[in-house]
């Protein structure tokens, strides 16, 4: 879906004042699943996402596999700063600095490469993503119980839309699959009807995770800072959008259940 991502969005005081927000069901599991595969459209999204579902999830366990889609050569199009390379490079040098800061140094990490903007235009690079989850999956299917932490479809970014339905499409049937919001904070209010709240469940996160993300999320300066004065180089995440994704707790949406 294509959703107005410019401007401020829904603040953040509207979202807390929403009761409905902090009474959903909390995700539960009677056991950790035994190999986790998190599929990341750009480099920070998996961290902003579900970092700290992440971060205990491997603290109980749980096998941690990120296929990071693209590089995120695209943040910054215009830079007079930084070449698209250059910026790949870092963003790239952000994400290992970020999945250190969450504990997940043991996580292996599969790098698709694919155009940072362009994954949605070419059915192909969907169908790369599909098969990278189910090649994953199916090398870790002995291990046990697997769960595939994927973008919200209709998240109302373009690469965020076509990899979570292309990795919904590789996980169903083997994995239980839960799909994570990022921009549909941004575009939509309480009680949108376009958003399946009642598939939506909490995960509380401790102090320590908490604290533990939010040093993720700063690993990513070129997301979070300028990276010069001039406006092609203007801050991707300023305060406004990343207060919504560094609460206490996190959502995701499990379409496998109601």
């Amino acid at each position: 879906m294509s959703a107005d991502l410019t401007g401020k969005g829904t603040p953040e005081q509207v979202w807390q004042a929403w009761p409905t927000l902090h009474s959903w069901p909390l995700l539960r599991f009677t056991r950790p699943p035994a190999t986790v595969v998190a599929v990341a459209p750009h480099p920070d999204d998996e961290v902003l996402g579900v970092g700290g579902l992440l971060a205990l999830l491997a603290q109980a366990g749980s096998r941690i596999h990120i296929i990071a889609v693209t590089d995120g050569e695209a943040s910054h199009p215009k830079s007079p700063t930084l070449t698209p390379k250059a910026l790949a490079a870092r963003r790239v040098a952000e994400s290992t600095r970020a999945r250190e800061a969450l504990g997940l140094r043991g996580a292996s990490v599969e790098r698709l490469g694919l155009p940072d903007g362009d994954v949605h235009r070419v059915e192909a690079q969907n169908a790369l993503v599909t098969a990278a989850v189910l090649q994953t999956l199916a090398r870790t299917a002995h291990l046990g119980p697997a769960w595939c932490l994927a973008p919200f479809p209709r998240d109302g970014h373009p690469d965020h839309d076509s990899v979570g339905q292309a990795a919904v499409a590789g996980a169903r049937g083997t994995a239980r699959v839960l799909t994570y919001p990022v921009w549909m904070w941004h575009w939509a209010a309480p009680g949108d009807p376009r958003v399946p709240w009642p598939c939506a469940r909490r995960v509380v996160l401790p102090a320590a995770v908490r604290a533990a993300k939010q040093a993720a999320v700063e690993a990513f300066q070129t997301q979070i800072s300028p990276l010069s004065g001039d406006p092609a180089d203007a801050t991707i995440l300023p305060p406004h959008i990343l207060t919504r994704l560094t609460r206490s707790a996190e959502i995701v949406f499990a379409t496998d259940e109601t």
